[in-house]
């Protein structure tokens, strides 16, 4: 069981001393029994001598070592006994060399083990112990077990290479050996979850696992026993008082139950909390000593107690110092409010049951929250503080309404604005409220302000939100740089909804700058995602991508702010989606994923992310899956939703052949070709495009095409004036799609063209790709003839190189079309129908003639024909 233990015990004897230092129960006697009883006698003379107190005499100690040494080989200490039992002793130096001696003549090897050596505190016996140490023959080993370090020169034998270690660390039972044990020694058939839970709970400690089992023995329940186990158990308990505590002097004692409430301690915190001055002498004993006392850095400065160990001295405290509980968590605090470690204090705070006190502490570390963007923090902080309290703090109040607006509770947020303001105005008037800082009143109508002006626009009030967020600016100071960007961004926003993408671009360029320096690089990397999105809005998929980029290298300058750096990566992974340079675009989202998809955005963000590609991919209802998945993750926020999720997946209705569901999304959404353009709803406009457009070409006449025609012409003049090169370049493919549904085939091929010229600078693909086989057969006619063949033939080459995109937006299946066939099938039986040939197929689809073939070949056999003739009739 303890196999990894002995090999290094076996190794051990090279050196001159090996020490086994652990506190009681972590089995170091049985360790040594069991690796004793593995070595072959005859080449090695073993000597074992159990210490107690009454052998700290000098005297007595050396008597029984030689004692021990002449049982195991009479040849040795037989001068040196009668030295010792001389009525002039001579000094014990002259005793051990007479053993030196007698020992380097000896011919085998000899193993000496002292165990429990803890015991013996006589500084005279330690240095002459380690005299013997510095003089042991080669061929002779001193192993030492005790639950602390024997006070010799082990710094300087670890340099030398002549001590080995064996600590609780390496003692405690692996979860295998626990297993082990569990089973065989104890008898227990355990699952691999309980014991891991029980392992863990012990941090390997042997003894415990020992008593835990006897705990368990009869009981129908183990599960429920297992995850209830905790020091308080009586059998632990017992045997950590009888066994540590009760042993300790009364000082030392005070001084473990009283740091007891701390989780991790160091010096200046136990003196604070225990109100001595001797915090590190005690934590230099309690290490030294084994009590259950773990370093937590290299520097040994922070500590912490055993879970079992903590966990009874705690019971203990409760037991028979329970007053005192109150006052050691309040100094807890104390320290902690001092060593800006407010969390902690908080914590404490409310263990001392002082609510208000706790609720002072959060105000003065809201802010801070806040603008680390760590929302769920400061809401977890909160709920732990009674209602009442909070009500009564406008500070607190405002602080806890922007926090819930980053959770996405736009409703609870409000509640809590409208405390603030409530109480505002009590202060006013000159009634008493609670605040922690007074100072913080002051800037209270601004946070206010900004507050409101991020309702309205989460509500799309866009009035609401510029006269909220020009308010703000005008009340904050000028160098409260987070709060100007924040206002800055809020008025920017306002303008994109609005449509106004020039100005909002500013101003989000202006709110960067501001939470650059504010030292905000989590709000400046957030507007350095949205201004990218306007840029791509806009058209400028280069700009966008150079504004990711820059915003990803200031992100590694740093590395706090890499919390926000995915949706920079999945920023670039759409652009790169939108130039169909798909194994980039997986590279990004990648990268994103490596660096942690954080709620509460991020996740949503991510899967429309990874929707797109899939749709690039071919992969439909792969997309369709995760956009499923993201309307539930949806979160509400400030930022326009310019690409409803629901429009979106219409898009991909159409794609595969749901036509029906598409055509109902549209009278849901209310949409006719009669409407005017609405920038907000500019993406669902051009969604009810393609679903007629679709429907045109399942069944011709259900659409009048002159109509849509008219809509995409009213549609492309308002994008143009609003400068969104993106929409207007979508409209222009979609223009040339109508024109070729309406058999104008020279209309078709110039606007295409013009689509094509529009492209060319930003390197678009996507837009083109997306509607599937009608406008790869125009693309096909553009790229022979000039202009634009030049980019037509680029884009027919990118969207070749990415495998089989071709399902994408592409006709619906027609009614009564046999089940079966895939959507790549229809459309070559469609271009069959039409009377091309094999190779002319191939030069459409941009397919090798093979593949076409073998596509044929699979509609014989799943329509049960065999010639072309026969599939035309039969579909």
């Amino acid at each position: 069981m303890r196999a990894r233990l002995i090999k290094r015990l076996d190794r051990s004897r090279s050196a001159k001393l090996s020490v086994l230092s652990a506190p009681p129960g972590f089995g170091k006697t049985s360790l040594l029994a069991a690796w004793i009883a593995t070595l072959p006698r005859e080449e090695q003379t073993l000597a074992w001598l159990s210490l107690e107190v009454s052998d700290n005499a000098p005297a007595t100690f050396w008597t029984y070592v030689l004692l021990s040494l002449r049982n195991a080989s009479p040849a040795l200490g037989a001068a040196a006994l009668s030295m010792l039992e001389a009525p002039q002793r001579p000094a014990m130096r002259a005793v051990l060399t007479s053993l030196l001696n007698d020992v380097a003549a000896e011919t085998t090897s000899l193993l000496l083990v002292l165990d429990d050596y803890h015991v013996i505190e006589n500084r005279e016996i330690h240095d002459d112990l380690g005299f013997l140490i510095d003089h042991l023959p080669p061929h002779m080993h001193l192993l030492i077990a005790s639950r602390a370090d024997p006070p010799v020169q082990l710094a300087r034998l670890r340099v030398r290479g002549e001590l080995v270690e064996i600590r609780a660390a390496d003692l405690r039972f692996t979860v295998e050996e626990a297993a082990t044990f569990l089973d065989q020694a104890m008898g227990l058939e355990l699952a691999q979850d309980q014991v891991m839970a029980l392992e863990s709970r012990t941090e390997g400690w042997i003894a415990a696992l020992q008593l835990a089992a006897v705990s368990m023995q009869g009981r129908q329940d183990t599960a429920g026993f297992i995850e209830a186990f905790t020091g308080n158990d009586r059998y632990i308990v017992d045997y950590l008082v009888e066994e540590v505590l009760d042993r300790q002097p009364p000082g030392v004692r005070d001084f473990l139950l009283q740091t007891s409430v701390l989780d991790r301690l160091n010096a200046s915190l136990a003196d604070a909390v225990t109100g001595r001055t001797d915090g590190k002498a005690v934590l230099d004993l309690l290490e030294r000593g084994n009590l259950f006392v773990a370093p937590l850095d290299d520097n040994r400065r922070w500590f912490r107690y055993h879970h079992l160990f903590a966990d009874v001295l705690r019971a203990r405290l409760v037991d028979l110092r329970s007053d005192e509980v109150p006052a050691l968590h309040r100094r807890a605090s104390a320290w902690y409010a001092d060593n800006g470690e407010r969390p902690l204090a908080i914590r404490h705070a409310l263990a001392a049951g002082d609510p208000g006190r706790a609720a002072e502490l959060v105000e003065l570390d809201a802010q801070a929250i806040v603008q680390a963007h760590r929302p769920d923090r400061l809401i977890e902080l909160l709920r732990s503080i009674p209602d009442e309290h909070i009500r009564r703090m406008p500070v607190l109040s405002t602080y806890y309404g922007h926090a819930l607006q980053g959770m996405g509770d736009l409703r609870g947020s409000a509640a809590r604005l409208d405390d603030a303001e409530r109480l505002l105005r009590q202060a006013d008037d000159n009634v008493p409220v609670v605040v922690a800082d007074p100072q913080s009143l002051l800037s209270l109508p601004a946070r206010i302000a900004v507050g409101r002006g991020y309702l309205a626009i989460a509500a799309d009030d866009i009035a609401a939100t510029v006269t909220h967020a020009r308010l703000a600016l005008e009340l904050v100071a000028p160098d409260e740089h987070h709060w100007r960007g924040t206002a800055s961004a809020l008025l920017g926003l306002a303008l994109w909804k609005q449509g106004e993408l020039d100005e909002a671009q500013s101003l989000h360029t202006q709110a960067g700058g501001h939470f650059e320096r504010s030292g905000d690089t989590g709000l400046a990397i957030t507007s350095a995602y949205h201004d990218a999105e306007l840029l791509k809005a806009r058209g400028r998929l280069s700009e966008a991508r150079l504004r990711n980029e820059r915003s990803l290298e200031f992100a590694r300058e740093h590395p706090s702010a890499m919390r926000y750096a995915p949706n920079l990566h999945l920023g670039l992974s759409e652009l790169c989606c939108e130039r169909y340079e798909l194994a980039a675009a997986e590279q990004h989202l990648r990268a994103a994923e490596s660096l942690g998809i954080y709620p509460p955005r991020t996740p949503y963000r991510y899967k429309l992310a990874r929707a797109l590609l899939l749709q690039c991919e071919g992969d439909i209802k792969g997309a369709l899956v995760l956009l499923d998945e993201a309307l539930r993750e949806r979160v509400a926020g400030a930022v326009p939703d310019l690409r409803p999720v629901e429009a979106w997946i219409a898009r991909l209705w159409i794609a595969d052949g749901r036509l029906h569901d598409a055509l109902q999304w549209a009278r849901d959404c209310g949409l006719s070709l009669q409407d005017e353009p609405r920038y907000l709803r500019e993406y669902e406009q051009i969604t009810l495009a393609k679903v007629m457009l679709a429907q045109s070409q399942a069944d011709p006449g259900k659409t009048s095409l002159d109509t849509l025609s008219g809509f995409l012409d009213r549609m492309l003049r308002a994008a143009r004036a609003g400068g969104r090169h993106g929409a207007a370049l979508e409209l222009t493919v979609l223009q040339a799609l109508c024109a070729d549904a309406q058999e104008d085939s020279s209309a078709a091929l110039a606007t295409l063209r013009q689509a094509l010229s529009l492209a060319e600078p930003e390197g678009y693909v996507r837009v083109f790709a997306a509607e599937g086989a009608p406008l790869l057969r125009l693309l096909a006619k553009a790229a022979t003839a000039d202009p634009g063949g030049r980019y037509a033939r680029h884009v027919l080459t990118a969207i070749a190189a990415a495998g089989n995109p071709f399902r994408l937006e592409s006709k619906p299946t027609p009614p009564g079309l046999p089940e079966g066939l895939t959507q790549r099938e229809v459309e070559v039986l469609r271009l069959v129908a039409s009377g091309l040939q094999n190779q002319e197929i191939a030069d459409q689809l941009v397919l090798s003639l093979a593949t076409v073939k073998r596509h044929i070949a699979n509609v014989y056999g799943k329509l049960d024909v065999s010639h072309r003739t026969a599939a035309v009739a039969r579909a």
